[in-house]
């Protein structure tokens, strides 16, 4: 079994290149995939985190929060891309500082 600092490690550099993909990314559907890396790296987190609490017991609760996560991180997904697409057909770009300057 790995120990803890690996998979910290794991979910600090997952962290990182969501943050990366947020903070330079422009197009849209990258910056969903950014925030879907960053709530995998949080989930990846409290499962390691409830894993090594106790040694040789596995938080039950911890698992079944992380299980609802996915779900609802795929359904906030959908949405986006559907929106996305919408905004794709409207306006013919997923650039986001050129739909900014369509504001009004």
């Amino acid at each position: 079994m790995l120990r803890l600092e690996y998979y910290l490690a794991f979910a600090f550099i997952l962290y990182i290149i969501g943050l990366y993909c947020l903070a330079t990314k422009r197009n849209m559907i990258r910056l969903v995939l950014g925030i879907e890396i960053l709530i995998n790296a949080a989930n990846l987190n409290f499962i390691a985190l409830s894993s090594y609490r106790t040694p040789g017991f596995v938080d039950p609760l911890a698992h079944s929060i992380v299980m609802i996560s996915i779900a609802i991180a795929g359904c906030v997904s959908a949405v986006a891309l559907a929106l996305i697409v919408y905004a794709y057909k409207h306006y013919g770009t997923l650039d986001v500082k050129k739909l900014r300057r369509l504001r009004g």
